[in-house]
């Protein structure tokens, strides 16, 4: 088997296991990669969110199995975040968006401290599922803008807002899937279809990976996966922000 191949399928995996568990980071994990190989923005996103197509489809109905996900909450996010992920698709293929990701940052950053912080008080069942529009139409613009940012951007909004962990995440990555197939229609009547060793390795390794990852969200405790999605929004933040200002 051809070693890029494997390599791929190696990225898949490991970005499957951390967005299926978290509800997030698939797109930010393998497009950061795909751009350190010299791929463009365009042609990352493109390939990631074709590849995300499969593995979004696989992880959502695994969270339907495990029931992680709330069907009211899943309806709500649903059209606004696909009509999102069209505008921000149809955008990137004539737009930079290395202008746009340090804005991305820095509110990613204030949801993952608010996380982190809600995490080490007791957790209270009190939560507020107002403007849910608004939030899937800037989930799914960003996500096709940035490669990856549904999951950062919605899952980490509705945890904050006090939405249990486990049903955040599930019902996102059930949307993810509705979103990801508009997305990449997109990019494909735009763009074309390219890199497809990329897409046939992040694919082979996400469905792999995605019931796994399913099964790890529902088992972790709430307090633990707040903890740990707020640390990786923060991480991954501030890493996007130290790119901007030295680039």
């Amino acid at each position: 088997m051809d070693q890029n191949l494997i390599i791929f399928v190696i990225v898949g995996f490991a970005a499957q296991i951390i967005d299926g568990a978290l509800g997030m980071a698939y797109g930010v994990s393998s497009t950061t990669f795909l751009l350190t190989v010299g791929i463009s923005p365009a042609a990352a996103s493109a390939s990631v969110h074709t590849a995300e197509v499969f593995t979004s489809g696989v992880s959502g109905i695994s969270h339907l199995r495990f029931g992680n996900v709330d069907r009211e909450l899943f309806k709500r996010l649903l059209i606004p975040g696909i009509i999102g992920g069209i505008a921000g698709a149809y955008i990137l293929t004539t737009l930079p968006s290395e202008r746009i990701k340090p804005f991305v940052a820095l509110y990613l950053l204030v949801m993952g401290a608010i996380i982190v912080r809600k995490a080490m008080k007791k957790i209270e069942e009190k939560k507020s599922r107002t403007h849910l529009v608004p939030l899937g139409l800037v989930g799914g613009f960003f996500d096709a803008i940035g490669g990856g940012g549904w999951g950062p951007i919605v899952t980490s909004t509705l945890v904050a807002r006090g939405e249990k962990p486990r049903i955040a995440i599930g019902s996102v990555n059930l949307a993810e899937f509705f979103v990801t197939v508009a997305e990449a229609t997109t990019f494909f009547l735009t763009l074309g279809l390219v890199h497809w060793k990329i897409i046939v390795g992040l694919t082979v390794g996400g469905v792999l990976a995605a019931p796994l990852a399913a099964y790890v969200c529902k088992r972790l405790p709430a307090r633990a996966l707040m903890v740990m999605v707020g640390t990786l929004i923060i991480i991954l933040s501030i890493r996007t922000i130290l790119l901007a200002a030295f680039s």
